[in-house]
């Protein structure tokens, strides 16, 4: 199975965390290959999940103009073709990139506008997440997901809690998720990842999201899994990076196979492209080979992407009959 030629939809996917070696070098000159892997790329292990974010901290320097926030766009739309996707949703939190006198509203214009270049020139459709970050204030909360709504009718599809999940308590960002759902803005939150299932049922509780941003520890919690499915809510769940901020030990011992075949909803992606050194082709080619993934697993987890994508009935029509002529319509 050439996995490579299948076409591909990725929901979980940081545009702050996936600046290709060519791009560094183009924005930092002299960076060599050791340093961007230093610098911009996690060990195969890290500490935790705070350890492995730490290497945002690199891209996120870089990020701090139109001029190079439009470059990393166009450069990430370079790895979604290579890996045939055809629908993805990149998320990134725009209070983080005004440190050089941008404003917020100049970021989140910039990188849609660069989302929208890159749709007409690639054919490639996509959709923008903004994210509040879990160390962030009440405040700064709000103000992104203000975006959100402001944005409403561009590329901006949704809302989205990142960072340090174990770090920091979810009380600042109540009032943005209540805002949301207010506004009937599309919500995703990152939980069950550096803690366990009760985290997941925080975030439902509290956020109500549509979607849960990684969730493997929900296996955790039988009646958590059966709320999932009977709810509807999707998991993103990202293999390499599960392993790298060691939730697992080794790929072997990640659950998304037993996730799979629990009937929950979920779809395989990259997360962090640097940091995680990977790409959706790899990630697959992974599953294929430890949990003997064919064609039809990887249908069912894009048609159940497709299913809870933040786009249109009409988008989602047109992805569909892409993937059912390309899998043969028949999931396992």
């Amino acid at each position: 199975m050439n996995l490579a030629i299948l076409p591909k939809v990725e929901l979980h996917l940081h545009l702050d965390c996936s600046l290709s070696f060519k791009l560094v070098q183009r924005l930092r000159p002299h960076t060599t290959w050791e340093e961007y892997h230093q610098s911009f790329v996690a060990p195969p292990k890290c500490r935790d999940l705070a350890d492995y974010i730490e290497r945002a901290v690199s891209s996120v320097a870089l990020m701090q103009t139109e001029e190079n926030l439009r470059l990393v766009v166009e450069d990430l739309f370079e790895q979604l073709v290579a890996d045939n996707i055809i629908y993805a949703e990149m998320r990134f939190a725009p209070l983080s990139h005004l440190s050089q006198g941008l404003s917020a509203e100049k970021v989140v214009q910039t990188v849609d506008e660069a989302v929208q270049a890159c749709i007409d020139r690639t054919g490639v459709q996509a959709g923008i997440i903004l994210c509040t970050l879990r160390n962030f204030s009440e405040e700064q909360s709000l103000e992104t997901v203000k975006l959100v709504k402001k944005f409403q009718g561009t590329r901006v599809v949704g809302f989205d809690i990142a960072a340090d999940e174990a770090g920091f308590p979810i009380d600042n960002h109540i009032k943005a998720f209540q805002y949301a759902r207010e506004k009937g803005l599309n919500c995703t939150a990152h939980a069950g990842e550096a803690r366990g299932a009760d985290s997941v049922w925080e975030t439902l509780e509290h956020f109500r999201p549509h979607r849960i941003g990684h969730g493997v520890r929900s296996v955790e919690d039988p009646k958590l899994l059966e709320y999932l499915k009977t709810h509807g809510v999707h998991l993103e769940v990202c293999p390499t990076s599960n392993v790298q901020t060691d939730i697992f030990e080794t790929i072997r011992e990640h659950n998304i196979d037993t996730l799979y075949n629990s009937g929950v909803s979920l779809s395989v992606n990259t997360d962090c492209r640097t940091i995680s050194d990977v790409s959706l082709n790899s990630e697959y080619q992974l599953l294929q080979e430890i949990f003997g993934w064919v064609k039809g697993h990887f249908y069912r987890c894009n048609c159940e992407a497709v299913k809870h994508a933040f786009t249109s009935d009409k988008v989602k029509r047109k992805l569909e009959v892409e993937l059912r002529k390309a899998y043969g319509g028949e999931a396992v």
